[in-house]
Parts: C-alpha cells; structure tokens; sequence
C-alpha cells in the first residue's frame, strides 16, 4: 500500500544530523569522530487540515500496513503530492545515499475532528537510511 495521495496544507522538515561523537578529556579538549557520510534522523511532519473523514482513516490504514513505526516505506512515490507546491529541488528532503526517499512513522497518526465529516490529521516520519 502506498502513502495517501493528497496533498499536506504545512509540511515542517528537519535536515537531521551527521552521527558524531564527541570525547572530551579532562583537561577540557575534544574529539569528534564521524561515523558516516550521511544525514541521518531526518524529520517530516506533515499536516493535511479540513480532509474528510474517509481521507484521514487513509493514514491509518498505511499506519496498520506498515505495522506501526515498524516498516519503511517511499513517501515520495511517483504521483504521490507530499512535495506540492514545495518550490525547491525536493533532493534536500529526500536525500538518503541511494538518493530514495524511505521513511517511518516516528509516531501514529493524529486525527483531530475540526467539524462532521471533516478532520486534520498530523504525521510525523523519520527518514531511514
């Protein structure tokens, strides 16, 4: 099953980080080591407000299928809008060393009912290296 195809009315990304760690001594200086040459921890929240009630139960349908925050999945599958109306290249958000977009949910969908028969839901991914 692929991610729902509609499209968010906010999206908020955060880069992520290169894993490093940092020694310090005694005496007050440092080391850092790096341990890979890619972001990893890559956020995505998503936020699709005023959709109908049948769009929201989507989410939740690909939150059972891929088991909760258990399997990855390509958000950004040809013809899926999660980039509409981002203006920049897309490659920052979907950058991963095979240059594919994987991602889990960090948590389950949240559905907020805003009148009958229309919510918001809010998804919060962690990309996948």
């Amino acid at each position: 099953m692929n991610f729902p195809e509609l499209r968010p009315t906010a999206r908020t990304f955060d880069p992520g980080t290169y894993p490093v760690k940092t020694y310090r001594a005694q005496n007050g200086s440092e080391t850092r080591i790096l341990y890979g040459s890619s972001r990893t921890e890559m956020k995505l929240s998503l936020t699709y407000a005023n959709i109908s009630d049948a769009d929201a139960e989507l989410f939740v349908t690909h939150y059972d299928d891929k088991q909760g925050t258990f399997k990855a999945f390509n958000a950004f599958h040809p013809g899926n809008s999660v980039l509409d109306g981002w203006d920049g290249a897309g490659s920052t958000i979907k950058k991963n060393p095979d240059n594919t977009a994987k991602y889990r949910y960090e948590s389950a969908p949240v559905i907020t009912q805003v009148a009958n028969g229309i919510s918001t839901v809010t998804v919060s991914l962690i990309g996948v290296v």
